[in-house]
C-alpha cells in the first residue's frame, strides 16, 4: 500500500512537470480529462516571488497536501501563484482533483477563483470535468462565473455525466445552449461523450437539439457516431418538433407566431356547442 502511493505520488509530480497529458479542450468540441499527447504552453509571466515549477509548493498541491500548502503560504507563498505551465494555484489543484488543496485555496479572501489557466478553464470547469458538485458548489459560493465567454462548466459538466451537478448549474442560471468557439454545446458535449442521462436530461430541461457546430454535426449525429441509433432517432424527433414550436437558430419563430399558434390550438381543442363557428 505504502508503495503504490509512493507510485501514485510520483505520477502526479510527473504530471505537474509535463510527463503526463495536459487535461484541457482539444480539436472541434472535445474536453479530455484524459492521457492525452501533451502540447506545451508558453511559460506564463510570474512574479519573482512565485514558485517554481520544481518547487515544493507544487508538489504539496499535486499530492492534496493542504496543510503543507497552507504552511507555505503562511512563510511567503502566493496563494495566486501561477505554474509555468498548468496555471493558477487553484486551477492546477483542481486539475490534479487535490480537492483538499482547492479548499484551502478558496477559503483564502484573496484568491481569483475565476482566474483562468492559458486554456481559458478555471477551477469550477475542471471540478465540472471530474463531475465533483461539492466542489462547485463551493467556489459558486465564492463568487466564481457560471457563464462565460466560450466554452462553459455547464460544457464541462456534459462531458462529466453528472446529472445533479447539471441541474445545480441550470438552477444558478447556467444558460444551457451556451456555444464554445467552434458552436458547440453542452448537449453536443453530453453526446458526444455517450452521457445518455446527461443527454435525456438536457432535452428535457429545454436544451436545443437543432444546431450544428463548425464541424456540421449536431447532438443525434454524435449519437449515432457511438453507435446508439435508437438513441439518434429519438433526439432527430426532438429536434424536428423543436424547430416547429420554436424554430431554429438560423430562422427563429417569433413570439407572436407562437403565441398566434397557441391561440389557434386551444380554439381546435375548445368545446364546441352544435352549429357553433371558429
Amino acid at each position: 500500500m505504502r508503495i503504490e502511493r509512493t507510485a501514485r505520488a510520483a505520477l502526479r509530480s510527473a504530471a505537474l512537470a509535463g510527463v503526463v497529458g495536459v487535461v484541457g479542450v482539444w480539436g472541434i468540441g472535445c474536453v479530455s480529462a484524459f492521457a492525452q499527447s501533451p502540447r506545451p504552453l508558453a511559460p506564463a509571466p510570474a512574479a519573482s516571488n512565485a514558485p517554481t515549477a520544481s518547487d515544493p509548493f507544487w508538489d504539496a498541491v499535486a499530492r492534496d497536501d493542504a496543510e503543507r500548502v497552507q504552511t507555505l503560504l503562511l512563510r511567503g507563498a502566493d496563494t495566486n501563484a501561477v505554474h509555468p505551465q498548468f496555471g493558477p494555484a487553484i486551477v492546477v489543484a483542481a486539475r490534479e482533483r487535490a480537492w483538499s488543496v482547492v479548499r484551502e485555496l478558496a477559503g483564502i479572501a484573496g484568491t481569483r477563483i475565476d482566474a483562468p489557466n492559458a486554456r481559458g478553464e478555471t477551477a469550477t470547469m475542471l471540478a465540472a470535468l471530474h463531475g465533483n458538485l461539492d466542489i462547485v458548489r463551493l467556489l459558486v459560493d465564492k463568487g466564481a462565473e457560471v457563464n462565460r465567454p466560450g466554452w462553459t462548466p455547464l460544457h464541462y459538466a456534459a462531458v462529466s455525466g453528472n446529472v445533479d451537478l447539471l441541474r445545480y448549474l441550470l438552477n444558478k442560471s447556467a444558460y444551457i445552449d451556451a456555444q464554445s468557439p467552434n458552436r458547440t454545446t453542452p448537449l453536443m458535449m453530453a453526446a458526444r461523450h455517450d452521457r445518455l442521462d446527461a443527454v435525456r436530461m438536457l432535452v428535457e430541461a429545454g436544451a436545443d437539439p437543432t444546431p450544428r457546430n463548425d464541424t456540421g454535426r449536431d447532438a443525434a449525429d454524435y449519437l449515432a457516431g457511438n453507435d446508439k441509433p435508437e438513441e439518434a432517432r429519438w433526439m432527430r424527433e426532438r429536434a424536428a418538433e423543436f424547430a416547429r414550436r420554436y424554430g431554429t437558430a438560423e430562422r427563429p419563430r417569433s413570439a407572436e407566431s407562437i403565441a398566434g399558434e397557441r391561440q389557434r390550438q386551444q380554439r381546435l381543442d375548445a368545446a364546441r356547442l352544435p352549429g357553433s363557428r371558429d
